[in-house]
């Protein structure tokens, strides 16, 4: 088994149980929001890979590389044979030209501040660009958008409860797949 492979199942072995369950919802949400069609597979894969991160994210405030970096990649090659098969090479650009923005808008905000936002939260950002960008460009605006409305609010709400302070720190790598699966939940429902 190749080291990267050995690292990501050691990352997940901790968290297996609540990872399987969540991504077995998140693969049969997958399979509806993409609809039938070639893109169905990365969108699964997304899934399953953000149901692993997510709830590794929201334990341990981590974003392990051995899942994202393949993930990535794996999702970016599914897109690719997508676009192959179906003749949707302007879907492909668009995911291409979304996981750059939606990567590189979180790089500034990482290199802006550093303690409020993780590496991970980048690379993360890039995988959900290019999936949701193959969705169409309000997918993506929404996947930028919504992410920083759903943790502000959770903030605002323990601030004001006093279970957090602004120095406490959030995983936010669960609000980013939150924001990303409403854009696309979205996105299924305005053409269902």
């Amino acid at each position: 088994m190749p080291p990267i492979l050995q690292r990501a199942r050691a990352e997940v072995a901790p968290h297996r149980r609540a990872v399987a369950w969540a991504a077995a919802l998140a693969a049969v949400w997958a399979v509806w929001a993409s609809g039938p069609g070639w893109a169905t597979p990365a969108l699964v894969v997304a899934a399953g890979a953000g149901a692993a991160l997510g709830v590794i994210d929201a334990r341990t405030h981590r974003l392990p590389d051995a899942l994202t970096y393949p993930m990535t990649a794996v999702v970016a090659a599914l897109l690719a044979l997508a676009a192959l098969a179906g003749g949707t090479w302007d879907a492909a650009m668009r995911a291409l030209l979304g996981g750059l923005l939606l990567g590189g808008a979180y790089l500034l905000l990482h290199l802006v501040h550093r303690s409020g936002m993780g590496r991970g939260d980048v690379k993360l950002a890039a995988l959900l660009g290019l999936v949701t960008a193959w969705f169409g460009w309000s997918s993506l605006v929404a996947a930028a958008v919504l992410p920083i409305l759903l943790g502000g609010s959770v903030a605002i709400v323990l601030m004001a409860s006093r279970r957090a302070s602004r120095g406490t720190a959030l995983a936010f790598g669960p609000y980013l797949l939150a924001g990303a699966a409403v854009a696309l939940t979205l996105a299924r429902l305005a053409t269902a």
